[in-house]
């Protein structure tokens, strides 16, 4: 519990309204965009909205020294519990902290507040030319604080990368209140350690991101989307690995199973022959339409060589929008078809993507569930969801017993727990194997450095 002198003290530093401790506010904070289930136990004694820099330091300096364990939040659309308070205390809510404090048109680089919805910084550079290429799937209610502590990745990474890529510097507040500047707008800098990728993806356990400043690039002057169509889910998978292998990099490559193709007809959005088992979305880019039509002629050979039986390419700027609108809104279509669903982020090597998407499809029919595979097919990035029912008995059990299953023929082909979710709360028992005892101990020693008191976000990751 925190005392009524710390809160007053809290609300002298942030006003009276941005400390709210009403029943009502605090459940409003007691959950995230994960399956956790909701829990009185999670929701937290203070929820506190600063608006600067100072504000978090000051902030910080309190819960250091009462030993208050603060939670970082931003829209709380992340996936594993990230945002989630598990020990009370305070939810540290960055959503005022929302400007843009500079763009460098000249360096091509961007500074902004965490609280700016990805979406909302993207259109502010794209209108001067600047291309943030970073785009989760959750772009237009994602913050880019969120982006930054969870490394958030997106459709564009085949060709163009992750958050960390663009990340040139960070303002932290450390958990005692010191404020941590790192990074800048050198291109290369190898003086000491890389602070602001340590940050980076960091889950909010080391400290509070107050300040971004990202790299940009110019505008592609062209774009282009294509749907392509399959007969079997291991044509559309092979037709990405030979894409890629011909030296063919598109900005996006992203595939959907038959459930996949379900869950958008009965939702209105597309329809889809029967015969169609796999759908992959291509987003192109270059500098004139004669570019966009050679990469769009050399990935229908190979589409067709690998057994396409359906070819679309958009012939507008509209067209091409609303294809990518029900790429984004495929994740809620998923969810309709099921009571439950639970959403996993593995990634693998992209030469071991079709090899892991049929094991994940032979966990389904061992288990009984069907399991939706989408993803970012050309980063190696898949999305499984496992569609079920937890009111049932014992259903809760087996769902686990499958999603322990994914895991492991994840890392069974060289890949990893997560590509872009992170760990959070949800993938906490897996982290050992995932990374090592070895791994583990170096991690936690940097924890323990940088948070001896334990305050930031326990409960995650560890």
């Amino acid at each position: 519990m925190i005392s009524a002198e710390i809160k007053r003290r809290i609300r002298s530093i942030v006003g009276e309204e941005n400390a709210l401790d009403g029943a009502v506010d605090r459940f409003g904070y007691s959950y995230d965009s994960s399956f956790l289930p909701l829990s009185q136990e999670y929701r937290p004694d203070l929820v506190v909205r600063p608006s600067t820099t100072a504000e978090v330091a000051e902030v910080m300096a309190i819960a250091n020294e009462q030993e208050i364990p603060v939670t970082p939040r931003g829209s709380a659309s992340g996936r594993t519990g990230g945002s989630v308070p598990l020990q009370g205390g305070i939810s540290l809510s960055l959503d005022r902290m929302t400007r843009i404090l500079e763009l460098d048109e000249e360096n091509m680089m961007v500074t902004c507040e965490p609280g700016i919805r990805t979406f909302d910084l993207y259109n502010h550079c794209a209108a001067r030319g600047l291309f943030f290429p970073p785009d989760p799937g959750s772009w237009k209610y994602s913050t880019i604080g969120g982006n930054v502590a969870e490394n958030a990745g997106g459709m564009r990474a085949v060709k163009y990368g992750v958050t960390v890529d663009y990340v040139m510097g960070l303002d932290v507040v450390l958990a005692d209140g010191t404020v941590l500047k790192t990074g800048g707008k050198a291109l290369k800098n190898v003086t000491g350690y890389d602070l602001k990728a340590l940050f980076t993806g960091s889950e909010g356990t080391l400290g509070i991101i107050t300040s971004v400043l990202l790299k940009l690039l110019p505008m592609p002057k062209r774009r282009g989307t294509i749907q392509i169509l399959f007969a079997s889910l291991d044509a559309g998978c092979a037709t990405v690995h030979r894409i890629l292998s011909e030296g063919v990099v598109p900005a996006a490559a992203e595939i959907m199973d038959r459930l996949c193709l379900n869950a958008l007809s009965r939702q209105g959005e597309l329809s889809f022959p029967e015969e169609a088992q796999a759908s992959l979305v291509i987003e192109i880019d270059g500098d004139d339409e004669a570019a966009l039509a050679a990469q769009a002629g050399r990935i229908e050979a190979l589409a067709r060589a690998c057994g396409s039986i359906a070819f679309r390419v958009a012939q507008s700027e509209r067209e091409s929008d609303e294809l990518w609108a029900v790429r984004r809104k495929l994740s809620s279509a998923v969810s309709a078809l099921a009571p439950h669903r639970l959403s996993e982020d593995i990634s693998v090597p992209r030469a071991a993507f079709p090899e892991v998407v049929r094991r994940i499809k032979a966990i389904s029919v061992a288990s009984g569930f069907p399991i939706a595979v989408f993803g970012h097919a050309g980063d190696g990035n898949i999305h499984p969801s496992v569609l079920c029912d937890l009111n049932r008995p014992g259903e809760s059990e087996r769902v686990h017993q499958a999603i322990d299953e994914i895991f492991a023929a994840a890392l069974a082909v060289g890949g990893t727990l997560s590509g872009e979710h992170r760990i959070g709360v949800t993938k906490r028992p897996y982290i050992i194997q995932a990374l090592g005892e070895a791994g583990v101990k170096t991690l936690m020693a940097v924890k323990r450095s940088l948070d001896p008191k334990g305050i930031l976000n326990p409960g995650k990751i560890w």
